[in-house]
């Protein structure tokens, strides 16, 4: 089961050992906060020696790295597809939520970790992960004002729409669980209905 999750995590990390360490970190970083984790703690939650982690990563902050910058390119992946489309900006808007909301709540232990461990990050780490983020609220930015142009979209200042929009869809991470009646495919969809009526678009 840890091997099916991490690879379906991290499809593009290799070897094995190096996605059961991510997931281990993942867990620990969650449960104990960035700082409070000791390597000793990721490498026993892998089932490895604290030795055996130095193989595949340096330094804690590196994993935290690795977790961080592959969460970002993934949805940033997922806002370039939409974005692609020929869509109009509503729809674009409406699928980019769904989407963005439903990964937040479908990986909300990594996503907790991407999203709120930002801070530990080396200074040039953190500047990668920073430059990810700026890449994904340009496209979002640029998707609202695409809407106000068309007039699908009712909206004074794009730059903080944008913000408003992400930022919904990241906070799913900070309280969803499994324990969550609602499917994280049925919260994108009113997410998505809340978003266009926010950005003062028709929802029909």
């Amino acid at each position: 089961m840890t091997s099916t999750l991490s690879a379906e995590l991290w499809p593009d990390v290799q070897p094995e050992a190096a996605r059961r360490l991510m997931l281990a970190a993942v867990e620990s970083f969650a449960r104990r906060g960035f700082h409070a984790t000791t390597t000793r703690d990721i490498a026993s939650g892998a089932g490895m020696s604290p030795a055996a982690l130095y193989v595949h990563f340096p330094s804690k902050a590196a994993l935290l790295f690795a977790i961080s910058k592959s969460g970002h390119e993934q949805t940033l992946a997922l806002v370039e597809a939409v974005v692609a489309t020929q869509a109009s900006p509503k729809e674009k808007i409406r699928e980019l939520v769904e989407g963005f909301v439903a990964w937040h709540a479908r990986r909300h232990t990594v996503a907790r970790v991407v999203q709120y461990e930002l801070q530990a990050l080396p200074e040039r780490e953190y500047e990668v992960v920073a430059e990810l983020r700026r890449r994904i609220e340009h496209l979002v930015r640029t998707l609202v004002a695409d809407g106000v142009a068309a007039g699908e979209f009712v909206v004074t200042e794009p730059r903080t729409a944008a913000r408003a929009v992400l930022s919904l869809g990241v906070d799913v991470a900070r309280w969803y669980s499994e324990r969550m009646r609602k499917s994280p495919a049925a919260l994108g969809r009113e997410y998505a209905e809340l978003v266009l009526r926010m950005l003062g678009a028709s929802t029909s």
